[in-house]
């Protein structure tokens, strides 16, 4: 053997390890392999990996057991483990188009960071709001065990739960239920408005607009409560005239725009930035600039629109990754279950869209 093969020899088998490195196998190995390897029964190698610290075991004999673990590959078999503890590293979560909307896809983000820092894994389904596929993502994660399910909506709403979501330990995620006891987290909407109109109020603006959805949903009570809510702090009478109703979408904020500019605001919260977007072509074909001729602000901080805009446009952020983050933090009993949904935090993101103005 030359003087390189010897060397190689040593670097694989080494002191203490109980054989040189196995090469690939086509199988997975086995625990009597591991104690073969390491010279020791198959139940010590179990009391091993499964961290039985009670075990009377001599340190040399676990660390050579540990040895033959790793230079042979051995992985624990999980699903085995699941079935002894009644429970898993999993969690899953079941959403009805979270992960086919660019801005809501941070909840998965938000519950996946949240989740592997706590040593688990996500176990994604992605429903489509077909209520049989939900059925069975549900209880093909009942049937691997998971630790609970976070049930998500890809826009705030009230939701019914799911009957086989009531066999887990779940948590509401965007959404909530009237059921006595389901715990959710939901964005602060009321906040979100109130912050969405300070902006403006801190840039001097007086006699603010706000053109509000015409589909109910919490975030349209929410947001006008804010609204209502900033004004009263600020001293300034609500005004009835300055809010407005149109579709949250591009084409209705565009529409809005003559009524709006009837009113004689100089400023103008919009209930979503599809809805400011929309407006935003509207002023600018009567010639009207952003934010010499009116102050802008909009709702979500979808980011493919706020801060592509010309001028960027200000606006109130959807916490979406703090709010999958909070939902497991509170399945896995590390934030108390509120009394009533836990409401999180919408930041303010100021950009160009405002600017100072004299006091009227």
């Amino acid at each position: 053997m030359s003087s390189k093969e010897n060397a190689a020899d040593k670097s694989v088998a080494g002191p203490g390890s109980p054989s040189p490195k196995a090469p690939e196998r086509a199988h997975p190995v086995t625990l009597r392999e591991v104690a073969e390897a390491a010279g020791v029964s198959t139940a010590t190698v179990s009391l091993v990996v499964n961290k039985k610290k009670d075990a009377r075991i001599a340190e040399e004999t676990r660390q050579r057991v540990k040895d033959a673990i790793r230079a042979l590959g051995y992985r624990p078999n999980a699903m085995a483990k699941n079935l002894v503890s009644g429970t898993s590293k999993f969690i899953g979560l079941v959403a009805d188009g979270v992960a086919t909307t660019p801005f809501a896809g941070q909840i998965i983000h938000g519950a996946q960071d949240e989740a592997w820092k706590h040593g688990y894994a996500l176990l994604i389904a992605n429903t489509e709001g077909n209520g049989e596929l939900e059925r069975d993502a549900i209880s093909m994660m009942l049937e691997y065990k998971v630790r609970g399910i976070l049930y998500s909506t890809w826009f705030h709403r009230q939701a019914d739960v799911p009957a086989p979501l009531r066999e887990a330990d779940f948590v509401l995620v965007n959404c909530f239920s009237g059921e006595q006891g389901a715990r959710a987290v939901v964005p602060d909407e009321v906040q979100g408005g109130r912050s969405a109109t300070e902006i403006l109020l801190a840039h001097g603006h007086r006699r603010i607009a706000f053109i509000n959805a015409t589909i109910p949903a919490p975030a349209k009570d929410g947001r006008l409560q804010g609204y209502r809510e900033a004004l009263e702090h600020a001293g300034i009478p609500f005004d009835p005239d300055l809010v407005m109703e149109a579709y949250p979408d591009q084409e209705g904020g565009y529409l809005a725009t003559a009524g709006l500019l009837k009113r004689g605001a100089s400023a103008v919260y919009c209930y979503n930035d599809r809805m400011a977007m929309g407006l935003y072509d509207g002023l600018r074909e009567r010639g009207l600039s952003i934010p010499d001729d009116m102050a802008v602000v909009g709702f979500d901080n979808q980011e493919v629109i706020a801060a592509h805009l010309r001028p960027p446009l200000s606006t109130v952020a959807l916490p979406h990754y703090e709010l999958g983050a909070a939902g497991v933090r509170m399945l896995l009993g590390i934030d108390a279950a509120a009394d009533g949904p836990a409401r999180i935090h919408c930041p303010p993101v100021e950009r160009a869209s405002v600017q100072v103005r004299a006091h009227a």
